[in-house]
């Protein structure tokens, strides 16, 4: 019972901190934001260790015990910044846009909807993620995208009431897939966010930052069955503005081999994941657990 009490206070104190932030500009609200990542940084050690395990496994022959101390640092003040911008969702439309985000590749999703097969956007827990769908429906473009329910429901559907002022429309990822594939027949966008190690989506092991790492297997699946293009993006942060790149789509092998396939082609999106977090280490979420998954031989 303490525990839900304490979830009650957290959420309400929360929103109260939420409403100061929107009411700042988003500049400002952004630095006071990472100051306050950073701070979260020396106080949340299990989240601190596990970014500095992740880390060190993934380049510590190329940077140094304090290189990477301070790269997990920029994580924790990234998810500042990436909060205090999504409470000021609502103050973001089609006349200023263009003055916070710069858009690279977008004559690549104009080509698939020429296709009328539906368009997958590919993306990752990487720079400000929730940017990805509200830019596109602030363009104009329609869709859906895949999310997770949060373990508190007051959050939840905090969030969503966040994404719904600007149209972005959720499918939790427990739903039925026929929501997703209708999505893809009506030729409209998807989005997934699939770079993480979750226990309840089928998954296989590929090769991440030299290391087996399960990963899920619903964005080639998907692609598969109803012909969609697979769309590799990313929000990089850069100062006070994001850089939104759309990459071309993944090139599917299709050599009859339905299972061995799967993994060649998630392993082809997975690289293209793996090459921007080597550019912006900085900008992934590496607190999670992502190889917590073992292989088995």
């Amino acid at each position: 019972m303490k525990y839900k009490y304490r979830r009650y206070f957290l959420y309400y104190l929360g929103r109260a901190a939420a409403f100061l932030v929107y009411l700042l500009p988003t500049r400002v609200a952004s630095a006071i934001a990472a100051f306050f990542g950073r701070c979260a940084f020396y106080i949340l050690p299990e989240y601190r260790d596990i970014a500095i395990d992740n880390l060190t496994h993934a380049f510590g022959s190329e940077k140094s015990p304090g290189q990477i101390r301070r790269i997990a640092g920029k994580v924790f003040e990234n998810l500042g910044r990436n909060a205090a911008e999504l409470i000021n969702f609502p103050k973001i439309n089609k006349e200023n846009i263009d003055r916070f985000i710069k858009i690279e590749g977008i004559d690549v999703v104009d080509g698939s909807f020429a296709r009328g097969k539906g368009t997958i956007i590919l993306a990752s827990h990487f720079g400000n993620w929730e940017l990805l769908g509200l830019t596109f429906r602030v363009k104009g473009y329609p869709g859906s995208t895949i999310g997770r329910k949060i373990y508190f429901y007051k959050y939840d559907n905090w969030l969503n009431s966040l994404r719904r002022e600007q149209d972005i429309n959720v499918i939790y990822r427990d739903e039925s897939p026929r929501k997703m594939l209708k999505v893809l027949k009506e030729n409209k966008i998807l989005g997934i966010v699939a770079d993480q190690d979750v226990d309840s989506v089928e998954s296989v092991f590929v090769n991440f930052f030299g290391r087996p790492a399960f990963t899920p297997v619903g964005p080639v699946v998907l692609a598969r069955a109803t012909g969609a293009s697979l769309v590799p993006t990313f929000v990089i942060r850069e100062g006070g503005h994001h850089r939104f790149i759309i990459e071309k789509p993944i090139e599917l092998v299709d050599t009859g081999n339905k299972e061995a396939d799967i993994v060649t082609n998630t392993q082809r999106w997975s690289d293209v994941i793996e090459s921007y977090i080597r550019k912006y280490p900085e900008q992934w979420v590496w607190i999670h657990k992502r190889w917590k998954t073992k292989k088995v031989n």
